[in-house]
């Protein structure tokens, strides 16, 4: 029995284990998320490319000639023509945009929100008007628009402004009117009144439903600047891509409509984790 008991082999401590065998796992756990997110893009990128081999079609480039596009776009050296290296100009003109109308849009939504939701009077007064506004498609506002601010970016300014302004006042408001009435009852108690209750109660269970409609103005403001700049700006994404359609250059729409795609989605990120830090606190949004 006790040569047996010998004979059974031991596991060798952690400590004598190779460094990195003991590394490659935590390792795979990081880069787990990443690599499921991109099985669905290279997916996409193979069925695109054998679409276009299979139909030969000359409408749609494959994707080795828009990454040719992509790269002469952003630095230059192939075609060198107007819109060779020239991603760079575009792109920040198209930020400025889309940010200062989010970023006005906020400031107005937010505050106007809070008052509707939380005021009868303001709410009686005012949400009639806003709920016969909000039908109204973003683009019906173009001809008004350059009416009133002419042709350039200012036009383009206002629908983005347009199109952030009404997701985020109707979810502040929603997050306003859903407040549990027993947290204003536990304020009272506590001796939190007047405005004080708006900054220690209001606001900060409202706060869920705010980021929620940040992140569907801020993915409206980027659906709009495409027809914010049909409106005669020389420069931003939405330009190219109406000047690249005109000079039937697919490959460049299709560069317009990656940087696009991917500027939303990184600048989604970041609204992301700002609401993350700022919800902390919660338990749905603590994960």
């Amino acid at each position: 029995m006790k040569d047996s008991a010998a004979s059974v082999a031991i596991p060798a401590p952690l400590e004598t284990r190779p460094a990195a065998a003991t590394n490659a796992v935590p390792l795979l756990i990081r880069a787990k998320p990443l690599l499921l997110a991109l099985v669905v893009p290279l997916l996409f990128l193979v069925l695109w490319q054998l679409g276009v081999t299979w139909t030969k079609s000359r409408l749609i480039p494959p994707p080795t000639e828009v990454a040719v596009m992509m790269w002469d776009f952003a630095v230059g050296g192939i075609w060198d023509d107007a819109f060779s290296r020239t991603l760079h100009v575009h792109l920040i003109m198209s930020l400025s945009r889309v940010y200062g109308g989010f970023l006005l849009a906020t400031m107005v939504a937010i505050p106007l929100g809070l008052l509707i939701g939380r005021v009868m009077l303001a709410r009686q007064m005012l949400d009639p008007m806003l709920q016969m506004l909000r039908p109204i498609p973003v683009t019906a506002w173009l001809p008004l628009s350059m009416i009133i601010f002419g042709l350039g970016g200012t036009s383009a300014f206002s629908l983005v402004f347009l199109g952030a302004f009404f997701p985020i006042l109707l979810n502040t408001v929603f997050g306003v009117r859903n407040v549990d009435p027993k947290l204003f009852e536990a304020a009272a108690m506590l001796g939190c009144q007047g405005t004080n209750v708006f900054r220690r109660v209001v606001l900060p269970a409202a706060l869920p439903s705010i980021f929620t409609g940040l992140r569907l103005g801020h993915g409206f403001a980027w659906m709009v600047i495409v027809v914010g700049e049909m409106t005669g700006v020389p420069e931003g994404l939405g330009a190219v891509i109406m000047d690249a359609r005109t000079l039937s250059r697919t490959d460049l729409v299709i560069c317009g409509m990656i940087v696009i795609g991917i500027a939303g989605f990184l600048s989604d990120k970041l609204i992301t984790l700002l609401s993350s830090r700022m919800l902390s606190w919660s338990p749905q949004h603590s994960r």
